[in-house]
Formats: C-alpha cells, sequence, structure tokens
C-alpha cells in the first residue's frame, strides 16, 4: 500500500467517525414516536423467563443427578458408594475408580446446580438493577417540567 492510499483510507476513517459522531448529536425518535432510542433492548419477561428456566433447572438437576445419595442407607452411604467400598474391600481396582468417578461426577453437578442457581439470582439482581439506573437516569435527564434536557445541554458534559 502507497503512502497515498494509506492516507486517503485514514483520512476517510477519520470522517467516518466524525460523522458517526453526528449522527449521535442527532439521533432520530423510534417508530412509536416516544423519542427514546437504544441499541440494547431487553424486556423483564425475557429476563423473567431465563431466570425461569434456571430456576427450574437447578431443581430438576439436583433431584435426579445425585447419583452419591441415590439409595442412602441409615450411614448415609449411597448405592454407588457402597458398591465401589465393597469392590475395594475384595481388592478390586474397580473400586477405587468408582469412588473417584463418584466425586468427579458429584463435583460436576454441584458446578451445573452452582451455575443454574448462579443465573437465576443474577438476572433477578439485573432486573431490579436496570429497573433502578433507568429511573436515576430519566430523572437526571428530565427537567423540572417534565421536558427532557436538550442534546446542546448534555455535550457540556461530554467536553
Amino acid at each position: 500500500m502507497t503512502f497515498e492510499d494509506e492516507w486517503a483510507q485514514l483520512t476517510s476513517d477519520a470522517r467516518d467517525r466524525r460523522s458517526a459522531q453526528m449522527r449521535l448529536n442527532a439521533a432520530g425518535t423510534t417508530p412509536s414516536g416516544s423519542g427514546t432510542h437504544g441499541d440494547l433492548v431487553v424486556h423483564q419477561d425475557d429476563l423473567g423467563a431465563v431466570g425461569n428456566e434456571a430456576f427450574r433447572v437447578h431443581g430438576a438437576l439436583q433431584k435426579s443427578a445425585d447419583i452419591a445419595g441415590a439409595g442412602m442407607d441409615k450411614s448415609g452411604a449411597g448405592t454407588t458408594a457402597r458398591a465401589a467400598a465393597e469392590l475395594k474391600s475384595r481388592n478390586f481396582d474397580l473400586g477405587t475408580e468408582l469412588y473417584t468417578t463418584l466425586e468427579v461426577w458429584t463435583s460436576q453437578v454441584k458446578t451445573a446446580l452452582q451455575m443454574c442457581a448462579h443465573i437465576s439470582n443474577h438476572l433477578d439482581y439485573s432486573k431490579k438493577s436496570h429497573a433502578k439506573d433507568e429511573a436515576e437516569v430519566l430523572a437526571t435527564l428530565t427537567r423540572r417540567d417534565g421536558s427532557a434536557v436538550p442534546v446542546s445541554e448534555l455535550l457540556k458534559y461530554v467536553k
């Protein structure tokens, strides 16, 4: 690439960036005419559905994936742990490997349960936090008479 080609590309990029700033300063209204426009739109129902599904998966996984506690006896040992102990007591290497499998499985199930709980809890928190943030931004960008703060006033904060 020659110097002239590179220079032309750089000036073109700079022009594009400048025109993007101008577009931000002259943002149009939404088709509904509300005057607000955003790139990211998430509806409360969407977040609620995802959080609810994570909660449902957590419950189902907790009930069906617990092989350590399945068939638990009075001492608290499940059938898999008892089978591993029996095999190990008879000098089968499979007993030790079965214990290892049980420990890894239990660890993985606990991790999956934690992630489901984290997703559910985080989405609940996000809904509340974003609603609060939205109210604060609206209060900041609204005059006492209820009208919107003009763009020229907002530009003072950017400079």
